[in-house]
């Protein structure tokens, strides 16, 4: 049976840190792995995409593979074919497939149906490729203190990102914080604390994370959630709860006045740039891992 990566859950805890070493090794090293050699692997866009796109692309290819970009409107799927004859398909000619979608049921469809691995690339209530980088990049910012004596609080929207973030971060013994307005929390069971308290929230906290307040299909709702989510905005007087060295951390785009700051996004208190790079070196480890099952 192929692996599969689609929420995070798929690594134990011994399995995602060893990742996450293989990913700093691969940042040092950006060309010595061939584990794509010879190899394809599909990359499938229903959503647009500027860092995912970016970061798996290159990766392929620093692996020595061949990516091929796929859309809607290149797609049979549009047209009608099923999900299982299009997996099927995929698995005959790509070493790996990975989708950005919405609904989860579509990923979870593919992976069924597949017999090489498949990977989420973000889905509406999942970001995993997203949650690896962030924890590489808390790694780079602490390098004398593991993960689990670390505290990330997430001020904002209890989204897919929040909730991959509780997921993996929960995995590697990360303390995870995410402070949301009513109506806006985050499921407990995926692990991690919640609260309402953005301020009482990030008390203490090593990172503050935030993301947009308006994700791709939550435009008619726009004005509602700006109002909402205005007191969790990530800023100087935020960040000075936190820990004396604490850093902030965003997922991007961002829209600098919103969710965060304009002097926190390009300051030098944010490690956000270093994420979006990281999104390259995590994934080539995971490709690595996904790959060493084929």
């Amino acid at each position: 049976m192929p692996r599969h990566f689609l929420t995070g859950e798929e690594l134990d805890r011994e399995q995602l840190l060893a990742l996450l070493a293989r990913a700093h090794q691969l940042k040092a090293a950006p060309d010595s792995s061939d584990a794509l050699a010879g190899k394809s692997v599909a990359l499938i866009f229903e959503k647009p995409s500027t860092r995912t796109r970016l970061s798996y692309e290159v990766g392929v290819t620093e692996l020595g593979g061949h990516a091929v970009v796929l859309r809607p409107g290149e797609m049979q799927l549009t047209r009608g074919e099923s999900i299982a004859d299009t997996a099927r398909v995929l698995s005959g000619q790509a070493a790996a497939v990975g989708l950005r979608t919405g609904p989860d049921a579509l990923i979870e469809e593919l992976a069924a149906e597949a017999s090489v691995p498949v990977f989420n690339m973000l889905t509406e209530l999942h970001h995993p490729s997203q949650a690896l980088a962030d924890l590489m990049t808390l790694q780079e910012a602490f390098p004398d203190r593991p993960l689990d004596q670390l505290t990330l609080t997430y001020v904002g929207d209890g989204n897919n990102v929040a909730r991959s973030l509780a997921i993996l971060g929960t995995t590697a013994g990360l303390k995870v914080v995410v402070a949301s307005p009513q109506g806006y929390e985050l499921e407990r069971e995926c692990g991690g604390e919640r609260s309402n308290n953005p301020q009482e929230a990030v008390a203490g906290a090593d990172a503050l994370y935030t993301d947009v307040w308006v994700s791709m299909g939550d435009e008619q709702t726009a004005d509602q959630r700006r109002s909402s989510l205005a007191p969790f905005r990530l800023d100087d007087e935020l960040l000075s709860l936190a820990a004396d060295e604490a850093i902030a951390l965003h997922c991007l785009p961002a829209h600098p006045g919103e969710e965060i700051s304009a002097e926190l996004l390009y300051g030098k208190r944010q490690r956000i740039w270093d994420q979006a790079e990281n999104r390259r070196h995590a994934q080539k480890a995971l490709l690595e891992w996904l790959l060493d099952s084929a």
